[in-house]
């Protein structure tokens, strides 16, 4: 199950059987996503959020740090893909290398200033260096194109020496980016159940605790915010491909504020998968629901306002808890079984 409990044997592994089933699922994608009236576009975006939200989870979910304004690393990220391309080098590997390097730089400098915060003076703090990222994008016209974007970024092929793909066409980008979702979903869970991460998640517990047992939690904190600014940089550098374009609208607060509502619809606050569960509901009310109703937000917005009050462990965790409930039951009912097997053993 995706959503269920994770045992220490799938903690331990590289490659879990859910991420498996996970993957051959999204290899299907491009065969019926047309059939059933949606965009093949959809399925690039998904992917790409996924990514994105999962770097995010990072953050809120394994260390329990509240940023509400990450959407300017994986902002960051787009604008440093697009101008390494356009200025630098037109290589794909150097420009996502680019992405991922510049947005965690930006990472490590608002981590130098907020790692000694907790709770909401951290929130506001992520805030604030988000809006100044964000107000530097729209005002440098001369190297972000301002409100008009970072235009004119192509799709640059993806060159092994041997061999190289074209990945102008939707599906071949698709393919490309389900590899890199691969690649990224393997090495983030590897991480989340690393020592180091298990001392992150012993600092979302307890900083006092983990600071008396001798972790450098000042330490921890920032460099788990650099490693998630990273991987947002990197999806900003996918997405800039996708778009084909960088804007300085994934930067704002209110796309900012996306990922958090992905993240706790999804259950990223229990579950690694949570977020990815959040994008893909997220996404898809937006084009379902908004083919019918411009108002497409108020009924996620209820959804959100729903799940906080009457689940807050997301649709994840209530998910698993259904999952615990059946098997606990099954459990029962094999117990009662037994038990009159053996009382009627007895007679």
């Amino acid at each position: 199950m995706i959503v269920g409990s994770k045992s220490s044997s799938d903690a331990a592994r590289l490659v879990t059987p859910t991420m498996l089933v996970l993957w051959l699922v999204l290899a299907t994608v491009p065969l019926w996503i047309t059939k059933v009236g949606l965009y093949p576009y959809l399925g690039i975006e998904i992917l790409i959020w996924s990514l994105y939200a999962l770097a995010f989870n990072l953050v809120l979910g394994t260390a329990g740090l509240p940023s509400f304004g990450h959407g300017a690393y994986f902002g960051i990220g787009a604008y440093a893909f697009g101008l390494c391309q356009l200025d630098i080098v037109a290589n794909l590997w150097i420009c996502l290398t680019a992405a991922a390097v510049v947005a965690g730089l930006a990472g490590v400098l608002v981590a130098l200033f907020i790692s000694h915060r907790r709770g909401i003076y951290y929130a506001f703090m992520t805030i604030a260096f988000g809006q100044i990222f964000w107000t530097l994008a729209i005002k440098s016209h001369r190297i972000t194109g301002g409100e008009d974007g970072l235009l004119k970024i192509k799709r640059l092929p993806a060159d092994f020496g041997l061999v190289s793909f074209d990945l102008t066409d939707n599906v071949a980008f698709y393919y490309f980016v389900l590899a890199v979702f691969a690649v990224g979903t393997a090495a983030l869970w590897r991480l989340v159940h690393s020592p180091y991460g298990r001392v992150v998640a012993a600092i979302r517990q307890s900083e006092v605790r983990a600071s008396h047992l001798g972790y450098n939690v000042w330490l921890y904190k920032a460099s788990v915010f650099a490693l998630s600014a990273a991987v947002s940089g990197f999806a900003g550098g996918l997405f800039a491909m996708a778009q084909l374009a960088a804007f300085p609208d994934v930067m704002s607060l209110h796309q900012s504020g996306y990922v958090v509502m992905m993240t706790l619809v999804g259950g990223g606050l229990v579950s690694f998968w949570g977020p990815v569960i959040g994008v893909f509901l997220f996404l898809t009310a937006r084009d379902v629901i908004g083919a019918l109703t411009n108002a497409w937000m108020l009924y996620f917005g209820l959804l959100f306002i729903a799940i906080v009050l009457f689940r807050p462990e997301g649709i994840a965790g209530a998910l698993s808890a259904a999952v615990q409930q059946h098997s606990l039951n099954a459990l029962r009912r094999r117990g009662t079984s037994a038990m009159r097997l053996l009382v009627g053993g007895g007679r």
